[in-house]
């Protein structure tokens, strides 16, 4: 089966197409650029561009894969609008992953790490996985002295990510140099038993884990005399 995989909630803006097969998941096509100003304007096109790459058309896709988040607002509901979108219209399934699990899930191996991407404001988006890849705390959005702590109290030994790559300093841990950003390989693979036993389709659920900066008019204030 062809999935496409979509992830816009960190600056690394990701398209890929990979097949799920029975004895695991395969890459296919791959594209990734990072630019935090250009989640719209590149997702599309990088769509388009891994297709090609592939020799495939949108009508071969049997499922599409996304990050949800946590991430910003406005770059994490690119990839996920555009994978409802294109579900709909194809009339496939559509299915959601924590975008940290494709940070964390691929970076375990016997112990615990912490995943961690900038969140802006000093503040990273963080989780914790065990040695097997599995998540035990998070996903949060703290300062990265909180999510140093919390660390430190589930024994993690290493952390990956561009969080941590950022804060290393307050972190306190080896960083590893990959994955930095969601494995688009990684992410399919956490959702291949779904795709594999054909689940229904689910809505994708954005993991913003703050309030979006703007807020509407709680009232209004008089303007005559």
């Amino acid at each position: 089966m062809l999935v496409l995989v979509v992830d816009s909630s960190t600056p690394a803006v990701t398209a890929a197409l990979v097949e799920v097969t029975a004895d695991g998941v395969a890459a296919r096509a791959h594209r990734c650029t990072v630019d935090a100003r250009a989640h719209g304007e590149l997702l599309a096109p990088q769509v388009d561009a891994v297709l090609a790459d592939a020799d495939a058309r949108p009508g071969d896709l049997s499922a599409i894969v996304a990050g949800l988040g946590p991430g910003p607002f406005t770059g994490l509901r690119v990839g996920l609008v555009t994978a409802a979108t294109m579900g709909q219209v194809l009339g496939i399934p559509t299915y959601g992953v924590c975008s940290l699990d494709g940070i964390g899930h691929p970076a375990a191996a016997g112990e615990p790490v912490l995943a961690a991407s900038d969140a802006r404001r000093k503040e990273v988006y963080w989780a914790v996985y065990d040695g097997a890849g599995q998540r035990i705390a998070g996903p949060n959005v703290d300062v990265p002295a909180v999510a140093a702590e919390r660390a430190r109290d589930l024994a993690v030994t290493v952390a990956v990510g561009d969080g941590a790559h950022r804060y290393a300093d307050v972190l306190g841990l080896p960083v590893r140099a990959e994955p930095r950003y969601p494995d688009a390989t990684a992410l399919a693979a956490l959702a291949a038993e779904r795709i594999r036993a054909g689940a229904p389709s689910e809505r994708l659920t954005p993991l913003y884990l703050r309030r979006p900066d703007a807020v509407a008019a709680t009232g209004h204030k008089p303007v005559l005399p």
